[in-house]
């Protein structure tokens, strides 16, 4: 398989970002300024040289600004141990002016990689951390001197290279790349055709699909928009073709994928943030995870089982089930890196990057072999190229989102800006908790619109987390409370990402794409406000029987209240409908 020069340069560039971060699992304690710069340093290609559009003089611009960025990140990995012993202060004009570009390429690659919000904010918050003092009241600071402001931020741990950064560099990225590994391989035909196997045959058989599918492509991807992308290419004409309306194949697809990011054991970049932030292990979460996320897709397909019934959609025909020897051969290839990522995490000592690299080790013996078990070298090398590029292209993107909210999170610390906004909600709360998280899973909701959903949740729980806590929220329930608000952005209008990707595939308008969303994920709006009220629910290692004693009371009230949203809209107020939302809402809140 021959490459031109030019792929021949981008899978260099992919290989070496991709052997980097394995390198990291293995080499032992590296110096955060040593891997943390270089982290940025791998990400610079993929943002401002590979795929650049526009102009040639936008080209030619972002080609300057990548590599004078990229000479600034390897001054400060070559001068480490000099800046070290300035104590979080820069000096002289060459420091500074390397503070300043450093500073801008964040913003810029943000820009570049999720558009204008995160580093529009970023900017707001940096000048008010170099302006505060002018600020009259209780809103303003001390002020800050120039010298240790760019430094913090820049050769100390408190901005750029703070553990946001480091948990993208040793943690994500490795999640990354065996989640790009396993989808090049034949894992994705493996849950498709169990997916389709088992739910096929069910009322709304190939809706009930998507379900299943999305949820199993979650536990491999962990991103709600590619999980769209790739699962609802196959599903969304399959529903389609059986005449399912095109605005409800697409809203089933964009709210299945939207549980991706909370699906263990991958589940999104946020939840490797939550540990870090949390100081709990990865796995504690994910176990701890495991019935929200149940609830999720259940409150997904109670929606798609009732519109189902009221609409008397088909099942799947029987000559378009793949049958369970299709199954047989293909699932072991996404089963098998599952398992041993899943046996390592909970029963040994191993880290969470080093069972990722094992996992992808079997991964890509595994790329060598189709489900026939015939083996090709060419076909391997492809699959290889597949992989290393897509890992280092998503490395990037999430380095771009987390180095920038960085910057955010650190004149946060640095000033106290934080404090300052959780008093204005405690205020406007009137101290009391529901109102506080009324208010926060709004702020969730705004942000999330035009934010990624680990942008959101940094943000948000850096504003309203400390709120919540003080009101006596424990910081586990603030932090999944605010993740999941975050995280149903995608299907919320007017910003919605998920539900213009699915709207795009089945070549309809997104607006009743979004409408329908809503209705088939009415559940999904109130499940964290079931585990505020039900707390047990959380409590799947301390108390499992209480745990899932609770599960099933916010399962019901699920059911209900998807029943009802189908319901009421097409029957009187005092329907069956408005009874089964009253039972589902007294599950949640009530008994």
């Amino acid at each position: 398989m021959r490459l031109s020069l030019r792929d021949g340069i981008v899978l260099g560039f992919a290989a070496l970002s991709v052997f980097f971060h394995l390198y990291l699992i293995f080499s032992g304690l590296l110096p955060n300024l040593v891997t943390r710069p270089l982290h940025l340093l791998l990400a610079l290609p993929w943002i401002f040289f590979i795929g650049a559009g526009g102009s040639r003089l936008s080209r030619y611009a972002g080609y300057a600004t990548g590599l004078i960025g990229g000479a600034c990140a390897a001054y400060i990995v070559l001068n480490r141990e000099a800046l070290m012993d300035q104590y979080g202060a820069i000096q002289g004009w060459l420091q500074h002016a390397v503070a300043a570009i450093l500073i801008l390429l964040a913003l810029e690659m943000a820009r570049r990689s999720i558009k204008a919000v995160l580093p529009g904010i970023a900017v707001l918050v940096i000048a008010y951390g170099l302006l505060g003092q002018h600020i009259p009241g209780s809103f303003g600071h001390a002020g800050i001197p120039l010298d240790y402001f760019l430094g913090t931020l820049v050769i100390a741990e408190g901005g750029l290279w703070s553990s946001l950064t480091g948990i993208s560099v040793e943690v994500i990225a490795p999640f990354i790349i065996l989640g790009c590994f396993i989808s090049a391989g034949e894992a994705g035909t493996g849950f498709m055709s169990f997916a389709t196997q088992f739910a096929g045959r069910m009322r709304a058989g190939a809706a009930k699909v998507s379900i299943i599918a999305s949820a199993l492509y979650g536990t491999i991807s962990g991103s709600a928009s590619a999980n769209t992308a790739s699962t609802g290419t196959v599903t969304i004409p399959a529903m389609k073709r059986l005449g399912y309306p095109p605005s409800f194949a697409a809203a089933v697809e964009a709210v299945a994928s939207t549980g991706g990011q909370i699906m263990p054991p991958l589940m999104g970049a946020g939840v490797f943030v939550m540990a870090e932030l949390l100081r709990r292990p990865y796995t504690e979460l994910m176990i701890l995870s495991t019935l929200p996320a149940f609830l999720f897709f259940l409150a997904a397909w109670a929606g798609v089982h009732h519109y189902a019934v009221r609409h008397d959609l088909a099942a799947m025909r029987s000559a378009d089930l793949p049958g369970w020897g299709v199954v047989a051969r293909t699932a072991p290839f996404f089963l098998a890196p599952f398992t041993l990522l899943v046996v390592m995490l909970l029963f040994t000592r191993f880290t969470a990057p080093y069972a990722a690299a094992m996992a992808t080790l079997l991964t890509v013996i595994l790329l060598l072999i189709d489900s026939a078990g015939r083996p090709s070298v060419t076909r391997w090398f492809a699959r290889m190229q597949d992989g290393l590029v897509s890992s280092a292209r998503q490395i990037a993107g999430i380095a771009a989102i987390l180095i920038c909210a960085s910057l955010i999170v650190g004149v946060f610390h640095m000033t106290g800006l934080g404090v300052k906004i959780t008093s204005v909600i405690l205020s406007l709360s009137g101290g009391s908790l529901w109102p506080a998280l009324l208010l926060t899973a709004l702020a969730s909701l705004v942000l999330g619109m035009e934010l990624p959903t680990t942008a959101a949740y940094v943000i948000c729980i850096a504003v309203a987390g400390p709120a919540l806590v003080e009101l006596g929220l424990p910081e586990l329930y603030a932090h999944m409370f605010v993740f999941w608000y975050a995280l149903l952005c995608t299907i919320t209008p007017p910003v919605c990402g998920n539900v213009f990707i699915a709207a795009g595939i089945a070549e309809t308008p997104w607006g009743p794409v979004a409408a329908n969303s809503m209705r088939l994920g009415v559940g999904l709006f109130l499940v964290p406000l079931g585990f505020i009220a039900n707390p047990s629910l959380l409590m799947l290692i301390e108390a499992p029987a209480l745990a899932l004693l609770a599960a099933v009371k916010v399962g019901l009230g699920v059911w209900l209240l998807s029943f009802a949203a189908i319901d009421l809209g097409r029957q009187p107020l005092l329907s069956i409908g408005a009874l089964a939302a009253g039972i589902g809402l007294l599950l949640f809140f009530g008994v």
